[in-house]
């Protein structure tokens, strides 16, 4: 596992090479120190299962701290909307850190809010649109 300024580089787990994960993709990481373990997950879509990787490593030294800087300096804007009471969504916009890649725009759901419910739905494209205008594409 290796970090540059723009991606995160990872090697298969059969030998098969390494895969190149660009911070903005990066959803989360942390270190188990119990288990000896790096965990790094990626973006994800609604519905599908998110994709992570699993290391062992016994000492994180600074690729933990990289990573939570990258990943952090690739986000744009993150805005909670709530739908109902607390619980609703947030967009977030990510770039690449390098800054010359188009905006790419995600929803996140709290837990028990479902993106099909069409006022759940009408919120996501109003929060999108005030996010776009605020940002631009």
């Amino acid at each position: 596992m290796a970090g540059t300024r723009d991606a995160l580089y990872l090697e298969s787990a059969a030998g098969g090479g390494t895969t190149r994960l660009p911070w903005e993709r990066v959803e989360a990481a942390d270190w188990d120190r119990d288990a000896d373990l790096f965990r790094v997950a990626e973006v994800g879509s609604w519905g599908e299962e998110r994709r992570e990787h699993a290391f062992a490593l016994t000492e994180p030294g600074r690729v933990l701290e990289l990573v939570r800087e990258r990943v952090t300096a690739s986000v744009v804007l993150q805005r909670h909307v709530p739908v109902r009471g607390r619980r609703g969504l947030r967009v977030v916009a990510r770039r690449a850190p390098r800054g010359d890649q188009p905006i790419a725009w995600f929803y996140e759901y709290d837990e028990g809010v479902d993106p099909d419910d069409p006022t759940v739905a009408a919120a996501a494209r109003r929060a999108l649109a005030a996010a776009l205008d605020e940002v631009g594409p």
